[in-house]
């Protein structure tokens, strides 16, 4: 079995020059680089991660936190990160953190453990003050879909509060003024965020909310479904429903349906997220966009650059929800309007 040794001698390179093409590393001249990658191919040469690790201080792994291994924004997720990291030649190691502090801290020391070498973080339950005292003392960590004052340089989120602005002032627009909200967490920063955007949207309309029209759920379809009977039950003149989610939007349009609804006509509904699957739904749902994939592949892009000093593209921490209006939701019903004339 040919050796890194014999490589270098082939090649008429030194070690170093061997082990910088081999890891990606550092800067090697064109002619240089084919010079050690023919020698290698000439040699059948098999490089062994571990001996590469020890001489490059790397383990050429990154870990990655997912507050769930289930759904589809996690499984978008996971691939896009997963995906750009194996065109860099890295491997993620992944572990869930279940939306329970003591575990996502768990899993954070377990990452650490493995030596990788940088962090992709989806956390929920860790307190933004632990996030910033692990600052000096793990590898480098950057976060998605959180936004922490005092480390905003390594967090790439989204603007949750705008997006649940959207997905209301949609249905503010075309008269609707019975708007029924079903929530994600409230702990959780996205869901509180928009939330928030839901009222700033009524407030801009000159609506105060309604308490008794805001339900909290979990992100979950049988949530939904739970909620939105809820709602109906109510018996309140609700013309529209909004989600703060996708999954617990299909678990309303269940209810909508079996208790006879046509939507948009009778009760308009709206999600938040766009997962693939929303646009094969009937009717098709309007929601928001979580561009999910180009927030992870951005986050992969702040690791390669922080812990592998490569280039890339600027990283963008901030990105903007939009809105996709598509057939669940249309004008509030003719009475609805005319009432608020």
């Amino acid at each position: 079995m040919a050796t890194i040794y014999e490589v270098s001698k082939l090649a008429g390179v030194s070690l170093a020059t061997v082990s910088r093409v081999m890891n990606n590393s550092g800067k090697v001249r064109d002619a240089t680089r084919r010079k050690v990658l023919d020698a290698m191919e000439q040699l059948d040469y098999q490089p062994n991660s571990f001996a590469q690790s020890l001489a490059s201080n790397r383990s050429n792994c990154v870990g990655v936190l997912v507050s769930e291994m289930h759904g589809p924004i996690f499984g978008e997720m996971l691939t896009a990160i997963d995906t750009e990291l194996h065109r860099s030649g890295k491997f993620a190691l992944i572990a869930g953190g279940h939306n329970d502090e003591e575990k996502e801290a768990e899993a954070i020391r377990f990452l650490s453990s493995r030596n990788c070498d940088a962090l992709i973080l989806h956390v929920e339950a860790l307190s933004n003050e632990f996030l910033l005292s692990m600052l000096d003392r793990l590898p480098p960590f950057v976060m998605i879909n959180r936004e922490i004052e005092g480390m905003a340089d390594r967090c790439i989120s989204l603007d949750n509060e705008h997006g649940g602005y959207l997905a209301t002032h949609s249905l503010l627009e075309q008269g609707h003024t019975h708007i029924a909200y079903i929530s994600g967490p409230q702990e959780w920063a996205d869901a509180s965020a928009r939330l928030a955007g839901h009222n700033r949207a009524l407030t801009e309309f000159g609506l105060e909310l309604d308490e008794r029209l805001v339900f909290e759920g979990d992100y979950l379809v049988p949530t939904g479904s739970r909620l939105a009977a809820a709602i109906l039950d109510l018996e309140l003149p609700v013309t529209a429903i909004v989600c703060a989610n996708d999954e617990m939007a299909v678990g309303a349009m269940e209810v909508l349906r079996s208790r006879k609804h046509v939507i948009p006509s009778d009760i308009s509904l709206v999600g938040y997220d766009n997962v693939r699957w929303s646009s094969f739904l009937n009717p098709k749902l309007t929601t928001v966009n979580y561009p999910v994939a180009d927030m992870s592949r951005m986050a992969v892009n702040w690791v390669l650059k922080q812990a592998y000093g490569e280039e890339g593209l600027p990283v963008r921490n901030v990105f903007e929800p939009e809105l996709i209006r598509r057939e669940s939701s249309g004008p509030a019903p003719v009475a609805d309007r005319m009432a608020n004339l």
